[in-house]
């Protein structure tokens, strides 16, 4: 026990004229206050005639907070006529009765014949002079008989926490602590880190003003300050601002069961074995309490941010101007050359010799027929620049001939050997307008997505800050930097990468966008029918979406926990998922998916996302729906993608499945021949293998953290269609030129680091928030960001350079005509 100390002279003298001025006024001789001793043990006996009155008197030194702590035990378990210890001080009144009660689940009772408070300790006077204080102890009890109790009273020399030096101390439901911490005068903040070498018992951690009675048990230290459950470790950041008097007390309260903090619930038993008496559960635990970082590391943080962002900036700007030098500049055309946006220009003898077919290989396309049959001997046969005609349409005659059998999409899209002639037969202009729909419903979807979660995590923000219920958001508390109302808002700067790099890849993509509407301006029939078609609606809808994803994982790490944990992988299903239909748009832009299906697909794995983390922790049920959804639908797109469309979906559901398997029966089984497509059937047969195989490992181990698991099914599908793309690209003796190269290098580098820190997991909310906190690590980029922070600067910079490998992946084809690029 610390804090023993001999009384003062002074100090028995008033507690002897306390005791008189009693007696005198006629009070009975229970009442009487017996003057006491620091640190010796008082024992005796009451009943409803007897009580007993204890005065403790000490002298305050000026300046000097004095703490007392009292200890209490009776041998008794008689709850019906317990011991009523009372405390009076000279500024409140401290009670509480031995056997000490708590309550559990399903009305269990922990019962302690012994108990230990310490009191509010007095305010340091501004007197020169020492002071006398008087603490009267009463004890009383309602019971006809004796009962037999033990009093301790003694003075703590160690109530005041000191910064950077570590403070060891026992607690248990009976017996909890609080200690005194002042601000140093170069202080504005501080973190209260508290470690335990064992999970268990469940306590609690608590930062309370100065103020009496201090809220030390465990039914009501959620009522005042900030608090924390803990196991292993808690950290609590505290600023100057919030506490006027520049002090504040540290409380330690131990959970009387452990349900709270993850351990076994206890089962409802009914009777007598529901009470427990003196259940052992102390706990060691280790409070230190450290400086947090000063106003000049914020403005470094912020600073650091932006300027690595805005070298990106500049990196493009230095692109730009090369290309300008090399390319833009030349804006007269030589006589015998024509223009090819992006890729400088080409003689028309080449053009020539490039369009003339080497063989006449089956669904190879002559010059009059290529790009949607229109005739390339004359400007005149041209459509009008403002036309919407779509140039897949042909002119009406009465008899059939074979240019519009060979123009008929039905015919061409079966054909073993296809090239993006036959694919990039609609008109340019309609074709552009589709796709532009994906930015226009996007920003939309954005507006309307983001202003109630704007305003949820607003409402959890101010929910925390009003309750101080720091269990609501699943923080990384060892590096969680506040700023005005926001608890971390470190997570939330490292955030600004997506948002500045998603509005540098829209100024990219219209760059582009208008180098193309130059060139076609120019008036060059061969600009229409070389190179991969040019749309860029998707690309728009990307860098939407990527900016988004920064403001969504913003607003999710505002407070986060299970209920909005959506909020930060709905974008990335977008991303992911306009990623996939931008490659498959490069060789199949007449059959792409249209808008309005793609954006009701993702609203269709959002919900499943949804569903997933309300339903997917322990119902079998959902996991086998689920599943087979997944198959299902992996099949019906393998089906559509392996026949270019053909199959009508919406048609007969039934119907594709049948012609689907009767086509596996007879190319396959009945005759044993080669599939008519066999890459695109080498693809969907991987494809399908991987998607199973998710399926399956969802239905056996059944991961708690269900939007993971969604994500990490598009990503694999993603990473698997764009290593597909790029080997056939290189299959197909196309080259890779040093701009996409680069990107696709820097893309595999940035990556491989961006996952290595998002596996370092520093919080879950899969989880109780105790043990959350298990897994919380300090800061290591410039004191500010923890690894889940660089895992943001870095992911921001790989999704924008994947994003660029798709922007740029195709350049080599500009100078080749669409009739000699393969279809995959």
């Amino acid at each position: 026990m610390a804090g023993r100390a001999a009384p003062a002279p002074g100090a028995l003298l008033c507690a002897l004229l306390w005791a008189a001025a009693a007696a005198a006024a006629g009070d009975g001789p229970g009442d009487n206050p017996a003057p006491g001793a620091f640190g010796r043990v008082y024992r005796g006996a009451v009943n409803i005639s007897a009580e007993r009155v204890y005065a403790f008197a000490y002298r305050s030194e000026p300046g000097q907070v004095d703490a007392v702590r009292v200890y209490v035990n009776s041998s008794s378990e008689n709850l019906r006529y317990p011991v009523l210890f009372v405390v009076r001080q000279q500024k409140g009144v401290l009670s509480w009765q031995v056997p000490l009660i708590f309550r559990g689940l399903y009305q269990r009772t922990y019962s302690y014949q012994e108990v230990s408070r310490t009191l509010c300790p007095s305010e340091p006077t501004p007197e020169t002079r020492p002071s006398d204080q008087i603490i009267f102890v009463d004890v009383t009890s309602m019971a006809p008989f004796n009962i037999a109790y033990e009093l301790l009273v003694t003075r703590l020399e160690n109530f005041q926490l000191e910064t950077n030096k570590a403070f060891n101390f026992t607690a248990s439901p009976s017996q909890p602590q609080y200690f005194l911490y002042k601000f140093p005068q170069d202080v504005d903040s501080v973190i209260i880190s508290v470690v335990s070498d064992a999970a268990y018992p469940c306590s609690v951690v608590s930062v309370q003003d100065i103020v009496c009675p201090v809220y030390d048990l465990d039914h009501n230290v959620e009522f005042n300050g900030v608090y924390q459950s803990m196991t292993k470790q808690a950290a609590i950041t505290v600023q100057r601002k919030d506490f006027p008097g520049e002090q504040f007390f540290v409380v330690f309260v131990i959970k009387p069961e452990d349900y709270a903090c993850g351990g076994s619930v206890p089962s409802s038993i009914h009777g007598n074995v529901n009470r427990t008496w003196n259940l052992q559960r102390t706990k060691n635990l280790q409070v230190t309490i450290v400086p947090s970082i000063k106003k000049s590391v914020y403005v470094q943080a912020m600073f650091f941010s932006f300027i690595s962002f805005l070298s990106f900036y500049l990196g493009s700007v230095v692109v730009a101007f090369v290309h300008y030098i090399s390319t833009d500049m030349k804006l007269t055309v030589p006589p015998g050359s024509v223009s090819v946006a992006g890729s400088g220009m080409m003689t028309s003898s080449h053009l020539i010799s490039a369009s003339t077919p080497e063989g006449s290989s089956y669904g190879a396309i002559d010059e009059s027929s290529s790009s949607g049959g229109r005739q390339l001997s004359s400007p005149e046969h041209r459509p009008p620049a403002g036309s919407d005609t779509d140039s897949s349409v042909e002119e009406e005659s009465d008899f059939d001939t074979m240019p519009e059998i060979e123009s008929d999409k039905n015919i061409i899209r079966t054909k073993v050997f296809l090239y993006l002639s036959d694919l990039s037969r609609k008109d340019r202009r309609i074709v552009s307008k589709k796709y532009k729909i994906y930015f226009w419903n996007i920003i939309t979807i954005a507006v309307f997505y983001a202003l109630p979660v704007i305003q949820l995590v607003i409402t959890y923000q101010t929910v925390v800050n009003v309750t101080g219920n720091q269990d609501i958001c699943y923080y990384n508390f060892l590096c969680a930097h506040p700023l005005g109302v926001l608890s971390a808002f470190n997570n939330i700067l490292s955030n600004v990468g997506h948002m500045m790099l998603g509005f540098l890849f829209l100024l990219i993509v219209l760059r582009r966008d208008i180098l193309h509407r130059r060139a076609m301006d120019m008036k060059d029939i061969y600009t229409l029918d070389y190179g991969i078609p040019k749309h860029f609606g998707l690309f728009y809808a990307m860098g939407i979406a990527l900016m988004m994803e920064g403001v969504l994982s913003a607003c999710y790490h505002v407070c986060p926990n299970y209920s909005n944990f959506q909020f930060d992988t709905s974008f990335m299903y977008m991303i992911a998922g306009l990623c996939m239909l931008k490659l498959y748009q490069t060789r199949h832009p007449d059959i792409n998916a249209s808008a309005y299906s793609a954006y009701a697909s993702f609203a269709v794995v959002i919900s499943l996302a949804v569903l997933g983390v309300v339903f997917g922790k322990n119902d079998m049920w959902f996991w086998v729906i689920f599943s087979m959804i997944h198959v299902l639908a992996s099949l019906a797109l393998s089906t559509q993608i392996y026949y270019m469309g053909r199959f009508k979906i919406g048609e007969c559901y039934l119907g594709m499945f049948r012609r689907a398997v009767m086509v596996l029966y007879t190319d396959c089984i009945q005759q044993c021949s080669r599939p008519m497509y066999m890459d695109r059937m080498v693809l969907l047969i991987v494809g399908n293998l991987v998607n199973w195989s998710f399926a399956i490992f969802g239905l056996v181990y059944r991961p708690r953290d269900f939007a993971s698991y969604i994500l990490g099914i598009f990503i694999c599908n993603l990473l698997l269609y764009l290593a597909f793309y790029i080997i056939m690209k290189l299959r197909s003796s196309e080259k890779l030129l040093p701009i996409p190269m680069f990107c696709i290098m820097a893309t595999a580098v940035v990556w491989a680091a961006a996952l290595y820190f998002f596996f370092q997991t520093l919080s879950s909310w899969e989880e109780t928030p105790a043990e959350s906190r298990e897994k919380n690590r300090p800061c290591i980029l410039l004191g500010f960001f923890d690894d889940h922070d660089v895992w943001h600067f870095l992911s921001a910079a790989a999704l924008f350079f994947s994003f660029l490998v798709l922007l740029t992946l195709d350049d080599d084809l500009d100078t080749v005509r669409r009739d000699k690029i393969p279809v995959f």
